[in-house]
C-alpha cells in the first residue's frame, strides 16, 4: 500500500516510544523507573471525577456543539479572568480533545506551502511535525543553555523573513523546564506586531510554576488580536486521559478552527466537558498540593544530577522537567539515553527528542516519587563512574 507523500512530514512523539520499550522491559521481568513520559503522576482529584458520573447519570452521552457546551466556553472565560491571565469572550473558546488539535487546526489553518513557521528549539516535536505536515517550513529558533533556554529576542529578530506566518512560543516550558520573563515576552510581542506575525502561546503547563507568577505574551497591549492561547487540563489537573483541552482564538480563526473541528472530530465528549466545568470552578488543593510535591523532586533531582559526574543541571521554573547537560561525557544524548534504559533501568529522553539543540542533554519527568527518583540517581551515577 503507497502511503501519501505527506506522510513522510509527519513526525512521532519519542516518549511514547521510550515508554513502549521500557514496558516491554518490564514484561520481561526487568525493574524500569520511568522518567520518560511527561504526565502527573497524580490522581485526577475526586470532585471532578464525580462531575462526570453525574454527567453520565443525567444522559449527557450525545453530540454536543462542536466549539463546545456554552456552560464551559463561559467557564473556561471565567477562569482566565478569575486567575489573571486573560479576559475574554465564551465565543473565542474552543473546547478540543487534548490540546494536540490547537496546534494542529491553528497550523492548519493558517500556513502552507511557502510559509515559515518559526518554534523553539529544543522543543515539544510536535510543533516542527505538524508545520511540515502542513506543508510550510519549520525554522527552529535555538534556546541556549547560557541564555537561560528561553528565546534571545535578537537572534529570533534575525530569524523572521517575509515567509514567516507563525511564531510558536511555549512557557513554562518543555523540555527546558524554562520560564519566560516579562522583558523577553515584550520584546517578542514587539517583534510579532512589526513582522505581523500570529503566535501560539502553549501554555498547558501555566499553573506549575515555582518562583514568582505564570507571564505570557498575551500580557502586552495589543497581542490578543493576534495569538492563539493553548491550554487544557491534562497538566493543571492530572486529567492527561481525559483528553482535555482549550483554545482561545483571534475572531477569524474561530470559524475556520471550528470547521476543522467539525471535519475531524465533531465534538469533545460531552460528559467530560462537564467535569472540565468543575475542575475549574472547584478547589484548589489537590493543584497546590501536587505542585509542592514537583518543588521537592525538583530540589532532589537536580541537586542529585549535579552530584554525578561530568552532570549538570540548571534549575527548572516551571513544569515537572530537568533538562541535564551531559556533553562532559563525551558521549551522545541517544546513546546515553539508551544505555540508561538498557543497563541501569532508567527510561529518560535525548535531547535530541526535541530537536537538533538539544543534542548533550537527556530529559527526565520528575513525576515520579521521590523514592524512585533517587534510585535512578543512584543507578545514573554507577553508569557514568
Amino acid at each position: 500500500m503507497k502511503l501519501a507523500g505527506r506522510m513522510d512530514r509527519l513526525g512521532t512523539e519519542s516518549a511514547f516510544e521510550v515508554l513502549a520499550k521500557a514496558k516491554a522491559l518490564e514484561a520481561r521481568g526487568r525493574e524500569i523507573v520511568h522518567l520518560e513520559i511527561g504526565e502527573p503522576d497524580f490522581d485526577t482529584p475526586p470532585h471532578v471525577i464525580a462531575a462526570a458520573q453525574q454527567a453520565l447519570d443525567k444522559g449527557f452521552t450525545h453530540y454536543v456543539p462542536a466549539p463546545g457546551i456554552p456552560e464551559l466556553r463561559t467557564a473556561v472565560a471565567d477562569f482566565l479572568e478569575r486567575t489573571g491571565r486573560l479576559r475574554t469572550t465564551p465565543d473565542r473558546v474552543l473546547i478540543t480533545p487534548g490540546a494536540k488539535p490547537i496546534m494542529f487546526f491553528t497550523i492548519l489553518a493558517l500556513c502552507e506551502e511557502g510559509d515559515e513557521v518559526l518554534y523553539p528549539d529544543p522543543g515539544f516535536p510536535m510543533y516542527a511535525s505538524i508545520a511540515s505536515f502542513a506543508g510550510a517550513t519549520p525554522v527552529p529558533v535555538p534556546l541556549r543553555e547560557e541564555n537561560g533556554f528561553v528565546i534571545d529576542p535578537e537572534e529570533l529578530r534575525s530569524l523572521v523573513t517575509d515567509r514567516t506566518k507563525l511564531l510558536i512560543l511555549n512557557s513554562p516550558h518543555n523540555p527546558c523546564g524554562s520560564a519566560s520573563t516579562p522583558e523577553q515576552l515584550q520584546a517578542i510581542a514587539e517583534i510579532a506586531i512589526e513582522h505581523d506575525l500570529v503566535v501560539l502561546s502553549d501554555e498547558v503547563y501555566w499553573a506549575l510554576r515555582y518562583d514568582g507568577e505564570h507571564h505570557s505574551v498575551l500580557d502586552v497591549d495589543g497581542m490578543a488580536s493576534r495569538t492563539v492561547l493553548l491550554d487544557g487540563w491534562s497538566k493543571t489537573f492530572a486529567m492527561t486521559g481525559w483528553r482535555l483541552g482549550f483554545g482561545v482564538f483571534p475572531e477569524p480563526l474561530v470559524e475556520p478552527v471550528t470547521r476543522l473541528m467539525i471535519n475531524s472530530v465533531s465534538c469533545t465528549s460531552a460528559f467530560s466537558q462537564h467535569a472540565a466545568i468543575a475542575a475549574l470552578e472547584g478547589p484548589w488543593d489537590d493543584v497546590d498540593r501536587m505542585l509542592e510535591a514537583f518543588r521537592e523532586r525538583r530540589e532532589v533531582i537536580v541537586s542529585g544530577l549535579n552530584a554525578v559526574p561530568g552532570v549538570s543541571c540548571v534549575e527548572p521554573g516551571g513544569a515537572f522537567y530537568a533538562f541535564p547537560n551531559i556533553s562532559e561525557l563525551g558521549v551522545s544524548a541517544a546513546t546515553l539515553s539508551d544505555r540508561l534504559l538498557d543497563e541501569a533501568g532508567v527510561a529518560c529522553l535525548p535531547g535530541t527528542s526535541f530537536g537538533i539543540y538539544g543534542e548533550n542533554h537527556l530529559r527526565f519527568s520528575y513525576a515520579n516519587s521521590v523514592e524512585n527518583i533517587r534510585k535512578a540517581l543512584d543507578a545514573f551515577t554507577t553508569l557514568v563512574r
